[in-house]
């Protein structure tokens, strides 16, 4: 078979459906941007930019205003979007972070051809544009102290007054303002500001500042200039110069606008950009402040700016996020009007997603535990073929992986005495090594000195060769492995969220980052084993280690002795699961149909009504779906609500229904389950059809699946569809509820009990849930629990 594999594109091309780009999404921003269109506003022009500051990276909010000002720009015939980096402070700009930012929009998929431009390019002319603004007696040098220039500013209730050099004329100004650039003055000593309004409700237009001194030497222009405008004063006039139609900027800068339209019109531009504001992202468990990321590194609490622990587009990159997980997250979560917090959960959903269509499947070995196969031959090794997608049929590839007598197999795959559920090695214990054979635990060897198991010896059966049985024997668990003669050694860091709370701003802001931190944030393993296929990809390959996660060789250091491998996420969420306040996600949690609904979209359709989704809708259609829901199949009128609400939703229950024939059960499903595994993105993306969810069921119903052991099966539908029966068998969830199963285990339990059996006949008739206890003890939890406690009070009730 062909090598499917390859390294990471250091650039890749948006995705095209069809031969054709994907619908742009809908937001306020393009619904303005077509009704200029539609006025012939900026003579139907589409120009936007994107305009960074050369202090730092970039990180994922940045990743939010790249893909819509470009993605504007690409949406329309002759649209651009130029890349300008607003470079007016040169204490704290690098041409090092001006190229990490270009090699980082073009990894995103975005190109802006011949369009880069620096606000120092501009420095001449903005300068020109001060004095006009002098000359019109519009600005003015100011030589208050910066302290003092703070208190004449006033507060939001009292005006501000006026500086005792506000009335210098125009010739003094101007005077002053050409010795400010010649480098007379020291830092401080002048300004030059605005004359607006020193009682203006907005502070902001209180004389603002145009320019300071600083005599710093910049990366571009070097000592040539001591004076620099302030980025108020050069954003709009750079936008204006290179023609912007649109200029979009985070919500941080709705008060800027007054100052924006001011400079313009006072300085009589024409024609003039556009600002419109929209939400900035805030992430949870993330901080987007690039001070407080400079911090993070400055103080040594993450290795640097492309540790993959960081939010920065170098991170994700190097920690192995995928450009189009992070352009389709953008897209999830869209463009607002108003701030909020955004769950986590969905840019790791989008990355999860992503990497399962691409990743090839290896196996590697975490925190090893020796195997031998003592049946095994000595000294014999066999090469297996395993497929580098086993589920998914149209991709091709597969490797030759080596298999001994001896081989690694996870640490916590093995348990001498396991708990209830715990379906994978321990002694007398059958269980399927992957694409392997059958295995049964049949000795261990512990150190003398600790007590720990050190090895595992196995038998194995010769004729499940591949994994399956050819007497149709099932077994519970399978489990990864490697050979210990072939395996490469790895080195293996296991990265998680960098903060251990969901809203680390509040810590960050009190002055205690180091708080705030996730101290599992890393944990590496310098002992992991890994199959060898690996060993001839190139850096920066992505994969699946299967059942750990997705990962990432690094591309940015080697090791001698072993190869290094990132994680990139977990192959599920399993925050959510944890109970502590400040370290589970703020997860909007599905609530019963009687107090309210939910809709099918979690992240895009939120609802009215104080305990949830309001059970009423204005939408006729889906008001006749609930009441036919109700007549015909006898929903509860608040399930009916639910499922109505949608039309995907309902299409969805409708087909299920027809599979299963219980529409209350269904209805309850979708409800509870359903819609809980598909928050965040459109009911029609879920990998499982109806007709599925209907026979899942149906495999309740019939007994054939516990309720518990269907939701297991349902969360693997939810990540990659398939026939739940199927799924339920390869899992070992299929329940032993027939008689024939159920018996001898109920007759060798009261068998081996007779002082209870007499008990219970001597009126302690409690007794029947420790009879119903073991014998799901025995079933390994399989068992539907209602079977069993009638098949037990019947056969106490013949004893008696």
């Amino acid at each position: 078979m062909r090598h499917p594999k390859a390294a990471g594109p250091t650039h890749e091309t948006l995705p095209v459906e069809g031969g054709a780009r994907r619908s742009p999404p809908s937001d306020f921003i393009r619904a303005l941007i077509a009704e200029d269109n539609a006025t012939g506003k900026h003579g139907g022009r589409v120009a936007t930019r994107f305009p960074p500051e050369p202090n730092g990276y970039l990180h994922i909010g940045h990743a939010k205003a790249i893909c819509l000002n470009f993605g504007i720009a690409r949406e329309h015939d002759g649209g651009t979007c130029n890349l300008r980096f607003d470079d007016t402070n040169p204490s704290s700009e690098d041409i090092k972070y001006a190229e990490a930012i270009q090699q980082d929009v073009r990894w995103l998929g975005f190109d802006w051809e011949d369009r880069l431009y620096f606000a120092s390019d501009y420095f001449e002319r903005l300068y020109e544009y001060a004095e006009q603004l002098i000359r019109e007696g519009k600005a003015y040098v100011d030589s208050l102290s910066e302290t003092e220039i703070r208190e004449y500013r006033g507060t939001v209730t009292e005006p501000g007054k006026a500086s005792p050099y506000r009335s210098r004329t125009v010739e003094e100004n101007l005077d002053l303002f050409r010795r400010m650039r010649a480098g007379e003055f020291e830092d401080g000593a002048h300004v030059l500001r605005a004359k607006i309004d020193m009682s203006a409700a907005n502070m902001l237009m209180r004389d603002p500042l145009l320019y300071r001194i600083r005599h710093a030497h910049h990366y571009r222009t070097g000592d040539h200039w001591c004076i620099y405008p302030m980025y108020d004063f050069a954003h709009c006039l750079s936008d204006a110069i290179e023609g912007i139609t649109h200029s979009l900027c985070s919500l941080e800068f709705k008060d800027n606008r007054d100052l924006y339209d001011w400079v313009l019109e006072a300085l009589h531009v024409d024609p003039r950009p556009e600002q419109t504001e929209f939400a900035r992202l805030n992430l949870e468990y993330t901080v987007l402040s690039k001070r407080h990321l400079r911090k993070l590194v400055d103080e040594g609490l993450v290795e640097g700016w492309d540790d993959p622990r960081m939010p920065t587009i170098a991170g994700l990159r190097r920690r192995g996020v995928t450009p189009s997980a992070i352009r389709r997250f953008c897209d999830l979560i869209g463009v607002a009007r108003v701030d909020s917090r955004v769950d986590i959960e969905k840019l790791e959903y989008c990355i999860r997603d992503d990497l399962n269509q691409q990743a090839p499947r290896v196996m590697c070995v975490l925190r090893p535990l020796r195997l031998v196969i003592v049946n095994y031959p000595e000294g014999q090794t066999e090469m297996l073929d395993a497929p580098y997608y086993p589920h998914d049929v149209p991709k091709e590839g597969s490797r030759q992986v080596p298999f001994s007598r001896e081989l690694y197999i996870e640490r916590d795959d093995f348990r001498e005495d396991p708990p209830r559920k715990f379906f994978r090695l321990s002694p007398g214990r059958e269980v399927r090594l992957r694409y392997a054979y059958y295995v049964t635990c049949v000795d261990v060897v512990k150190d003398p000195a600790t007590g720990e198991v050190t090895e595992v010896h196995c038998t194995y059966d010769p004729a499940t060769k591949g994994g399956d049985s050819p007497d149709g024997r099932k077994v519970k668990g399978t489990l990864h492995w490697v050979s210990r003669n072939a395996a490469l050694p790895a080195t293996v860091r296991l990265y998680d969220r960098l903060f251990g709370v969901a809203n680390p701003d509040e810590l960050v802001q009190a002055g205690e980052l180091a708080k705030a931190l996730n101290p599992q944030s890393l944990v590496t393993l310098t002992d992991s084993m890994i199959e060898p296929s690996v060993a001839a990809d190139p850096p920066g390959t992505q994969y699946q280690f299967e059942r750990q996660g997705y990962f990432v060789s690094d591309a940015t250091e080697s090791s001698p002795s072993a190869v290094v491998f990132n994680r990139t996420v977990e192959l599920r969420d399993t925050w959510s699961k944890q109970q502590t306040d400040d370290r589970q996600p703020k997860v909007r949690r599905p609530q019963r149909a009687e107090q309210g609904a939910k809709s099918a979209n979690l992240g895009d359709r939120t609802a009215e009504g104080s305990s949830g989704v309001s059970s009423k809708t204005s939408d006729p259609a889906a008001a006749g779906r609930a009441q036919r829901y109700v007549a015909e199949l006898g929903l509860p009128e608040a399930d009916a609500a639910v499922v109505a609400r949608e039309e995907a939703v309902a299409s969805l229950f409708e087909a299920a229904v027809s599979v299963s024939g219980n529409p209350r059960h269904v209805a309850n499903w979708v409800v509870n389950d359903v819609l809980r595994e598909t928050k965040g993105r459109p009911i029609g993306e879920a990998p499982f059809t109806g007709a599925e969810l209907g026979a899942l069921v149906k495999l309740v119903d019939q007994g054939s699946v516990s309720r518990n052991g269907a939701k297991l099966v349902f969360a693997e539908m939810a990540r990659m569809g398939g026939d739940p029966a199927s799924i339920a068998e390869r899992l070992g969830l299929d329940t032993p509820t027939d008689t024939g199963s159920l018996e001898p285990i109920i007759d060798k339990l009261l068998a081996e009990n007779q002082d209870k059996v007499a008990a219970f006949r001597e009126g302690r008739t409690g007794l029947l849930g420790f009879f119903v206890g073991q014998v799901m003890k025995a079933s390994e939890g399989k068992a539907d629990p209602k079977v069993v406690k009638e098949r037990v009070g019947a056969k106490l009730a013949d004893t008696r």
